[in-house]
């Protein structure tokens, strides 16, 4: 390939297996939702023990998205992206040895290493090999995968396997295409060059050859800490409805499992669909004008999904609606926007900061803070708190510097004519 041309073929197989590794990711992650009715009759747990094998998942996530970001900065993509899809592919089919709690917590948390670090690497390794136009397209077909295989597909996939193996085979049996997809990446997943890298920021940068910064120099970034607030508020949203919204529906509105299962289902088609939209969206509108509105149209569709009652369409429909811009915000925030915030040389590393505080306090804190106010206020009184989180996060989009290439491209090609035309007066 010529230095004048941009490899097309490795963008689409790089994107491809990068979305499906995500997607894997996302599996892994929720297929024991569905299966812990079996894992609590078989283990003798409770439902608090039930939250903590989530919670300790994300905790560990959160952690290592910002500890492990910085160094595969350092070491390169390949030697953590590789060993951490092996090592959570293995882990889960562990989950199906598990003889009781401390030994399926322990494996959760090893999980949530293994994830944490794959999740900032596989973004920055489709940053590197996306060219600048289909960035925010590209980040966000990635991440779709996790809402299409977590949260739509792994409660389908686990009930039907059920039917004919216990829970502990079918975790071993999901483990089976991370070690094929493992091989895979292998073969195909290349190292950026130095001009990729120092390409990726949509900002003024000083020349390329500059050293790589520290990760003081991340958080001196303004969109950094501004989406790791803003991140926060959208992932809010995304695990206060996923844990809570079964509840909601089966005790304040009375839908039947059945019923409320298809409900919840929109989460994950909604997100998939989102997790793409609207980072795509962001290629043509800006990452500002386009966290705003998910934001906005978030807000608008939760109050709308709070005044419905038992109504299974409608409650899908305006479901599908919130997950496409909740999820879509996840993609965005951590993806393009925290892409192009990096420092040079720091992709991963600005990912994992944002990913990681977006995983402790969304994934952690929002749901502990969620069964707080269903046991203090009422399970009706729920919607309430995301509703709260994506107001707050219009208000902190408000905050964000323009970074996309089309959006940078027409404000300095004004800045450079503005001048002449002074000149010519």
């Amino acid at each position: 390939m010529r230095s004048n041309q941009w490899d097309v073929s490795y963008e689409w197989k790089a994107v491809t297996l990068l979305a499906l590794g995500f997607g894997l990711v996302g599996l892994d992650r929720w297929l024991i939702a569905p299966l812990f009715p079996s894992i609590m009759k078989d283990l003798h747990l409770t439902a608090q023990d039930v939250g903590n094998c989530i919670g300790i998942l994300g905790l560990s996530w959160g952690v290592f998205a910002a500890l492990m970001g910085g160094i595969s900065d350092k070491i390169g993509r390949r030697k953590v992206l590789i060993p951490s899809i092996i090592v959570f592919s293995l882990l889960s089919g562990f989950s199906g040895v598990a003889g009781g709690l401390a030994s399926l917590l322990a494996v959760r948390a090893l999980m949530g290493v293994a994830e944490g670090s794959f999740c900032p690497t596989s973004f920055a390794a489709t940053a590197d090999a996306s060219h600048p136009k289909r960035r925010g397209f590209n980040l966000g077909l990635q991440q779709s995968g996790f809402a299409l295989f977590g949260l739509a597909l792994s409660p389908i996939i686990a009930t039907q396997l059920l039917s004919v193996m216990t829970w502990r085979w079918v975790f071993a049996l999901v483990a089976i295409p991370g070690l094929i997809l493992g091989l895979l990446m292998f073969r195909v997943i290349r190292e950026p060059n130095a001009a990729s890298v120092s390409g990726l920021s949509s900002l003024p940068t000083k020349a390329p050859q500059q050293q790589r910064g520290n990760w003081r120099d991340v958080l001196k970034s303004r969109n950094i800490p501004v989406a790791m607030v803003a991140l926060f508020c959208a992932m809010t949203g995304v695990f206060v409805l996923g844990a809570m919204l079964p509840l909601y529906l089966t005790e304040y509105l009375a839908l039947d499992t059945q019923r409320m299962g298809i409900v919840v289902s929109a989460i994950g088609f909604g997100g998939f669909v989102g997790q793409f939209g609207l980072p795509g969206l962001s290629d043509l509108v800006g990452r500002r004008l386009a966290s705003i509105v998910g934001f906005a149209g978030t807000a608008i569709m939760l109050y709308v999904f709070r005044g419905l009652g038992a109504q299974p369409f409608a409650l899908f429909a305006v479901l599908f609606v919130v997950a496409f811009f909740t999820l879509g915000l996840v993609s965005l925030l951590s993806g393009p926007v925290a892409t192009e915030a990096a420092p040079v040389g720091m992709v991963s590393t600005a990912i994992g900061v944002v990913v990681g505080a977006g995983e402790i306090f969304g994934g952690g804190v929002a749901p502990a803070l969620a069964g707080f106010v269903a046991t203090r206020f009422g399970i009706q009184n729920i919607v309430w708190l995301p509703i709260c989180a994506v107001l707050l996060g219009i208000g902190v989009s408000l905050l964000l510097i323009e970074t996309a290439p089309c959006k940078v491209r027409r404000r300095n090609a004004s800045t450079l004519e503005f001048p002449a035309a002074e000149q010519l007066e």
